[in-house]
């Protein structure tokens, strides 16, 4: 995390690699989970809300690895800096939902 010119540009092209490279992944791994006709009238809501929950953890523990990784790779003084990309991370959550379930 160095203070280049473009190191913002450069960790934020990381920061939405990983974001792609798990919403990928994750809509991947669900893809037999809930309901793809959202509109018939049988349709519960049981699976859609598992599909929901399951995202949201496996997401999290994604997030996670991913900070506890770079935490040990990134020098003491800049630590502080990795909470701001935490904080996007979590904000991006509810656009994935959106889009997994459109």
């Amino acid at each position: 995390m160095e203070r280049g010119r473009y190191s913002f540009w450069v960790w934020l092209l990381y920061f939405v690699l990983f974001e792609v490279i798990v919403y990928l992944g994750l809509s991947y791994l669900l893809s037999g989970l809930g309901e793809s006709n959202q509109y018939q009238e049988e349709n519960t809501v049981v699976p859609n809300w598992v599909k929901a929950v399951v995202f949201i953890l496996l997401y999290l523990l994604c997030m996670l690895i991913a900070v506890m990784l770079v935490s040990n790779f990134v020098p003491n003084k800049h630590r502080n800096q990795l909470m701001k990309w935490v904080y996007m991370a979590l904000l991006g959550l509810p656009v994935m939902l959106i889009i997994l379930f459109n």
